[in-house]
């Protein structure tokens, strides 16, 4: 099984939880992230008053993972979750949505903290590395 991390996990991975980084080892080779997460990532380490050695930590952390781009599959997911979701009234937030498509189209399980924002998506596998 491969993992698509969602940018709370990567942030909680650079403060180097014990747990977690055993993770990251564990499953090395079969990780990725959405260019959406890395987008969120760099704002992080741009902030006024970031240290260096985030976006250091950074920039290693996306050297050990492949960065998967929203292809035309990942936007044809998305439109599907998308509109399921207006229609139903439960949308997930545009950003989150764009991650979870990208894990459907590559048959992906989500790693994420934040399972409340996903939990509502179809065929979307879900993973909480933080307290599994």
């Amino acid at each position: 099984m491969s993992y698509l991390l969602d940018t709370d996990i990567c942030s909680a991975h650079l403060k180097r939880p014990a747990g977690l980084t055993s993770r990251f080892v564990q499953h090395s080779g079969r990780l990725a992230v959405s260019v959406l997460t890395v987008g969120e990532l760099l704002t992080w380490a741009r902030r006024r008053g970031a240290p260096a050695r985030r976006l250091e930590g950074i920039e290693a952390l996306l050297s050990e993972v492949d960065s998967l781009v929203v292809s035309e599959k990942v936007a044809e997911v998305f439109g599907e979750l998308r509109a399921a979701q207006l229609d139903a009234g439960t949308p997930t937030p545009t950003a989150d949505l764009w991650i979870a498509a990208t894990a459907v189209a590559h048959g992906l399980t989500l790693v994420t903290h934040n399972t409340r924002d996903y939990h509502s998506i179809t065929g979307l596998n879900l993973a909480d590395w933080l307290i599994d």
